[in-house]
């Protein structure tokens, strides 16, 4: 039985090896927070030993945040430091691996105005389009994982002192990444061919639109022709394979942006700019968001949707199954790497080009012609329950099963 600290080390191999694939030679960019530093540095290890020329540093601390926006003018706020986002757009130019680590951030944007926590995400995402853009047409390779917090490990063992609430969080962290396993490499590779499947199977049928139905969810999603299912693994400019998210159990697409229609109902919270927004719903028609409603934060939901033209239409459709291990954890994770691969989502926003054939090589009016929404933001919703049911349409004008009580029909 491995101790945690060879969990750790294999965590930060799958992270290296598994997720952003480091190439001998090939520069690295290793996003962490300062509370997650003793795996910043495993994973520096690791790419290095992988062949890495230099790996490069990007700090990040929600405490040293959240004074910057509690005391900070707006105009400041406003401001992104163009040295930051220069750094960051060179080195995926020159095709360097992302490796971001991440915490929840939840609870630690409590007390700011949502107003400047908008304007805080927005003006980040206006700085990094190019190097988002980078990521997101999978020009390099990228990855996503998560470290835990304190605060975090709490609010999902609140009845457990801090020490073991954070043991038990780190393994499920462990097991949802497949790191407890006995080869965890090999187990990645077949969970990517399992996920492969089912990409197959979806381009095959090609469907030219989804039906979803649940408790406060009729929707209807239509598809351009010439779009496509991807799913697990991903492949950058250069032909190397890598994996964005750890742990990753979607197959996703774009929508045709002007082809949604009716209300969908989310079913697990959001944490967008470290606050949270609870029992949101919104309605389409045409493709635009006409209607928002939310419980808890709906007036950071309003900001989030009025970022730009893009951000009032949907950019991801993803399809989760009910029985992913994620989901039958029994917990909400309050953190959109986790909660995603629980349960069926879409996404505000930018679409992903590599889900049209030739997309990443069209240019900016023949992605919009192909109905490709484009946005500065990207920001994903759940949906999925063991209530969902998806229908699709067929090439003939059939409409078939395709998800029943949450689960794959197939």
């Amino acid at each position: 039985m491995r101790t945690f600290a060879q969990k750790l080390e294999k965590y930060a191999e799958l992270a290296v090896t598994v997720g952003a694939n480091v190439q001998a030679g090939q520069e690295v960019l290793l996003k962490s927070p300062i509370d997650a530093g003793e795996l910043a540095r495993i994973v520096a290890e690791k790419a290095y030993q992988a062949g890495a020329k230099r790996v490069y540093f990007n700090w990040t601390d929600d405490r040293l945040d959240h004074l910057r926006l509690k005391y900070a003018a707006e105009d400041v706020i406003g401001d992104y430091p163009v040295w930051k986002a220069k750094k960051l757009e060179d080195l995926v130019k020159r095709g360097a691996a992302c490796i971001d680590i991440r915490t929840t951030g939840i609870g630690m944007m409590d007390g700011i105005d949502p107003k400047k926590a908008a304007l805080d995400q927005e003006v980040m995402w206006r700085a990094l389009h190019t190097y988002y853009d980078y990521r997101m047409s999978d020009r390099v390779s990228w990855t996503l994982l998560i470290y835990p917090t304190v605060e975090w490990a709490k609010k999902l063992f609140p009845g457990k002192i801090r020490e073991l609430a954070v043991a038990d969080l780190w393994e499920v962290i462990f097991e949802m990444t497949r790191v407890d396993r006995e080869d965890p490499i090999d187990a990645w590779e077949k969970h990517k061919q399992t996920l492969a499947n089912k990409v197959a199977f979806l381009n095959k049928k090609k469907y030219k639109q989804l039906h979803y139905k649940a408790p406060g969810t009729d929707l209807k999603i239509a598809f351009d022709p010439d779009y496509h299912w991807d799913g697990g693994a991903a492949v950058n400019s250069v032909g190397t394979t890598f994996v964005p998210n750890i742990p990753t159990e979607e197959v996703y697409t774009l929508p045709l942006k002007n082809g949604v229609n009716g209300t969908v109902m989310a079913t697990r919270p959001l944490v967008y700019g470290g606050k949270l927004i609870e029992n949101l719903s919104l309605t389409f028609k045409e493709g635009r968001i006409i209607s928002v409603n939310a419980k808890e934060g709906e007036e950071l939901l309003n900001h989030l949707i009025d970022t730009d033209e893009g951000s009032h239409y949907l950019g991801e459709v993803a399809l989760v199954p009910n029985n992913s291990p994620i989901s039958q954890s029994g917990l909400v994770f309050y953190t959109t790497l986790y909660d995603e691969n629980a349960s069926c989502h879409l996404a505000i926003g930018k679409a992903y080009p590599t889900c049209l054939d030739g997309g990443t090589k069209m240019s900016a009016e023949e992605l919009a012609a192909h109905g490709a929404n484009t946005s500065l933001i990207h920001v994903d919703f759940m949906i999925g329950s063991d209530q969902l049911d998806i229908d699709g349409e067929n090439s003939e004008g059939e409409w078939e099963p395709v998800f029943r009580n949450g689960e794959w029909t197939f």
